[in-house]
C-alpha cells in the first residue's frame, strides 16, 4: 500500500511541476504592451541610424525577465522595394517562437518566408538591450512582424 501512495504522490508531484514550468514559460512573465507604448523604427542605410515606420494595428508582448521575449505584429503601406531602398537589412535572422495565445506571431511561417525570399528582414534598432537587436520582418502584402535577437556580441 505505502508503494502505491509514493507512486501516486510521485506523478501528482510530477505533473504539477509540469504545468507550473509550462505556465511560467507561456503566461507568467509576458505582458501585453499598451497601445502607443512602442514606437517600431528601421536602421537607415545612409545614416545608420534608427528612424520611426508607419506600423498601423501594433500587438506587442514584452517581458522584464528576458530581452529576447518581445514579438509584435502590425501591418504597414510600405512596400518591400522602398524599404530595401532605405532601410538596412537584418543578418541571419532567426524569428523566435512566441506563445501561444499570441496567435499573429507564427515564428515558423515568418522564418519560412525569410529563407524562401518571400519576407524581407531588415535591421529596427541594435543593442536595443545589450548583445540583443530588434528585427523587423515585412511581407508583400504589408503584414509585419518584430522581434528581439541576440547579436554577435553573445553569438559562438
Amino acid at each position: 500500500m505505502m508503494g502505491k501512495l509514493l507512486v501516486i504522490l510521485t506523478v501528482f508531484s510530477a505533473l504539477a511541476v509540469g504545468i507550473g514550468i509550462y505556465y511560467t514559460q507561456n503566461y507568467a512573465y509576458y505582458e501585453e504592451v499598451p497601445a502607443g507604448t512602442v514606437e517600431l523604427g528601421l536602421v537607415s542605410a545612409s545614416t545608420g541610424l534608427p528612424e520611426p515606420i508607419i506600423a498601423r494595428d501594433l500587438k506587442a508582448i514584452d517581458s522584464d525577465s528576458s530581452p529576447l521575449r518581445f514579438r509584435a505584429c502590425f501591418s504597414t503601406p510600405m512596400s518591400q522595394a522602398m524599404l530595401t531602398e532605405t532601410y538596412q537589412e537584418a543578418e541571419a535572422p532567426m524569428p523566435l517562437i512566441a506563445p501561444d495565445w499570441f496567435g499573429c506571431f507564427d515564428a515558423v511561417e515568418i522564418g519560412e518566408a525569410l529563407e524562401s525570399g518571400d519576407a524581407l528582414a531588415l535591421l529596427s534598432e541594435t543593442d536595443i538591450r545589450d548583445g540583443v537587436d530588434r528585427i523587423v520582418a515585412v511581407f508583400p502584402d504589408g503584414r509585419g512582424y518584430a522581434w528581439h535577437q541576440l547579436n554577435e556580441k553573445y553569438k559562438d
